[in-house]
Formats: C-alpha cells, structure tokens, sequence
C-alpha cells in the first residue's frame, strides 16, 4: 500500500485557501467600488502572477 503524501495534501489545501481569500477579497473591493471593478480585478491578477 502506498504511503499517502501529506505534503501535496498540505499544498492543494493552502491553494484553496488562498483562491478562496481572493475571491472573498474581489467581493469585498466590488462591493466598496461598484465603478472600479474591472480595475481592481486586474490589479489582483497581477499580483497573483
């Protein structure tokens, strides 16, 4: 039987984290800046690369 490999679990449970965050975080500068959406969208894909 193979041994489970607790370090990809770890990494794909930290990926998910982190989208999720992201997305809360769009929500929230969506909500506050209706206008400025597409702006700050942009700003949060740059970061993320």
């Amino acid at each position: 039987m193979a041994k489970p490999n607790f370090q990809f679990q770890k990494r794909q449970k930290e990926l998910e984290r982190k989208k999720k965050n992201d997305e809360k975080l769009q929500r929230k500068l969506a909500k506050n800046n209706p206008a400025d959406t597409d702006a700050a969208e942009e700003q949060v894909e740059e970061a993320a690369e």
